[in-house]
């Protein structure tokens, strides 16, 4: 029986400013990334979906991301150096961790956010800063990286364990690059044709770019966005859809 993980983006509410539904979403996954305080979330909300997933059984990773509150993280801060990059994420990355021990819990995982991942999946020094900044911090976390991307070689050159992912509901590039959100199209609505799309995905081991090109991506994890409209919905329509497939739905684990 074929396995895959289904993650989603949470925590990333901030103060008195709600963004998506954490707890029916946390339902359905089977991983969570959580936001640390640079794109969205807090230390209140950080907690408060670190318990969520403990009372769940749901696996915990550190999202980081570019120090970008007001453009969510998504606007790309280009001309960082190396080292700056690194201890950006360790930063988060360590917050995450204090507040996963306070609440009896332990974090899994690292999956970079937003502007930070397109730029490292592209950009070998902002991928191999990322790698090198969870090694340091602790190399036994996995490195969730978008398939076929500079993420995958500069996770393998640090000797981290990889999970794989691929995106439910984005669109993909000829490259395997997702489109980008200025674009019309780049992220998909309909829980019905992203739940078949992903099925297939997973029985093909591929996925098919806006322009039919099929690309061959190995696949350990499938991401669903907490903060796409009706991310609830596509979220359950995966999984029965995965359920309905004889594909078992579990968190991905170190290789």
């Amino acid at each position: 029986m074929k396995t895959v993980d289904l993650n989603s983006d949470l925590g990333e509410s901030f103060g008195a400013w709600e963004m998506g539904n954490d707890a029916a979403m946390i339902d359905v996954a089977t991983s969570v990334n959580v936001a640390c305080g640079f794109h969205g979330g807090d230390y209140d909300t950080m907690r408060k979906t670190v318990e969520l997933a403990k009372a769940r059984g749901v696996s915990v990773g550190a999202h980081p991301g570019y120090r970008d509150i007001h453009g969510f993280g998504r606007r790309p801060f280009y001309g960082m150096k190396a080292s700056e990059i690194e201890n950006l994420v360790a930063y988060q990355i360590g917050a995450l961790q204090a507040i996963a021990t306070a609440a009896g819990y332990k974090v899994t995982h690292v999956k970079a956010h937003g502007a930070l991942s397109n730029v490292a999946c592209e950009e070998d020094t902002t991928a191999r800063a990322i790698a090198s900044a969870i090694r340091a911090v602790d190399p036994s976390l996995i490195f969730v990286v978008l398939a076929n991307t500079k993420l995958v070689q500069a996770g393998e050159a640090a000797n981290l364990a990889l999970a794989h992912e691929v995106f439910a509901d984005r669109a993909y590039e000829d490259d395997g690059t997702l489109v980008s959100r200025k674009k019309p199209g780049s992220v998909l609505h309909d829980p019905k044709q992203i739940a078949e799309r992903v099925v297939r995905m997973i029985q093909d081991g591929a996925v098919i770019s806006v322009t039919g090109k099929i690309i061959k991506m190995r696949t350990d994890t499938v991401c669903i966005h907490g903060d796409t409209p009706g991310a609830v919905d596509i979220a359950r329509g995966v999984r029965q859809a995965l359920k309905d497939a004889g594909i078992e739905v579990a968190p991905f684990k170190r290789s």
